[in-house]
C-alpha cells in the first residue's frame, strides 16, 4: 500500500469534460492531513505512515492521546489512520509533514474506503433482497422470510441464516474511482461516482490497488 489521504463528503455534484459530457463526482475535503508518526521496520515491526484529519480541540483528548500528539510533533485530530508500506526505504521523508489534495492527480484511479448509512432494524426483503412470498388475497406472509428451521432433527435454526436485523453501517471499499479535479486553493479533490456513507461522513482515500498510476507525460 501507498501513501493516501483522509477526508469528509461534502456532497456530490457534477462536472463537464472536454466532450461536454456530464460526469456526476463527489467533492471531499481532504485539507488538513497530517503526518502525525512514521513507523519503522526497526522501532515497530512494520512501515507505516499515520495520518490524522480534522482539528479538534485538545481538551477533547485523553491523555494517551495527548502525549502521543505532543511527542511527534502533531496537532490533534478527529480521525487517525495508518497506511503501511513494503518497507521503510518507500517512507516519505521527514521534511514531509502536512498533506494535501495535490498528492493526487487527475486521472489517477483511486480506492475510497467509508462507513455506509445506517437503516436500522430492516427485514430480508430489505437487507437481502428476497423476494417475497405471494402478495395475492389471502396471503398473510407477505414479505417474511419463510421456513428458518428444521421440524425434526436437529430441530434448531442453523448459524448463519438470513434473518431480518440491523441493516447497513457497513465498512465498504469501492474500487477503481477516477479523480476527475483536483482543486488546490479548495483543499478538495472531485472523484467520480458516489462515495459510501452520508455528507459529512469521513472517508479514506487511497491509490488504487488494481489499477496502474497514470503515466507521466
Amino acid at each position: 500500500m501507498s501513501l493516501g489521504l483522509l477526508g469528509k463528503k461534502l456532497g456530490m455534484t457534477r462536472v463537464y469534460d472536454d466532450q461536454g459530457k456530464a460526469v456526476p463526482v463527489t467533492v471531499v475535503d481532504v485539507s488538513g492531513n497530517q503526518i502525525l508518526q512514521r513507523k519503522t521496520s526497526e522501532k515497530n515491526g512494520y512501515s507505516a505512515v499515520q495520518v490524522g484529519f480534522d482539528d479538534q480541540k485538545e481538551l477533547r483528548l485523553n491523555k494517551p492521546a495527548k502525549g502521543h500528539v505532543a511527542a511527534h510533533g502533531g496537532t490533534p485530530k478527529k480521525l487517525v489512520r495508518e497506511f503501511r508500506f513494503e518497507n521503510d526505504d518507500t517512507l516519505p521523508g521527514d521534511e514531509v509533514k502536512d498533506l494535501g489534495p495535490t498528492l493526487f492527480e487527475a486521472g489517477q484511479w483511486v480506492d475510497v474506503i467509508g462507513t455506509t448509512k445506517g437503516k436500522g432494524f430492516q427485514g430480508v426483503v430489505k437487507r437481502y433482497n428476497f423476494g417475497g412470498l405471494p402478495q395475492s388475497h389471502g396471503s398473510m406472509m407477505h414479505r417474511r422470510p419463510g421456513a428458518v428451521g428444521c421440524g425434526t432433527w436437529p430441530g434448531r435454526i442453523w448459524k448463519g441464516r438470513k434473518m431480518p436485523g440491523r441493516h447497513g453501517n457497513y465498512r465498504r471499499t469501492v474500487q477503481n474511482l477516477k479523480i476527475v479535479q483536483v482543486r488546490e486553493e479548495d483543499g478538495v479533490i472531485l472523484v467520480s461516482g458516489a462515495l459510501p456513507g452520508a455528507k459529512s461522513g469521513y472517508v479514506v482515500v487511497r491509490p488504487a490497488i488494481k489499477k496502474p498510476l497514470p503515466q507521466a507525460s
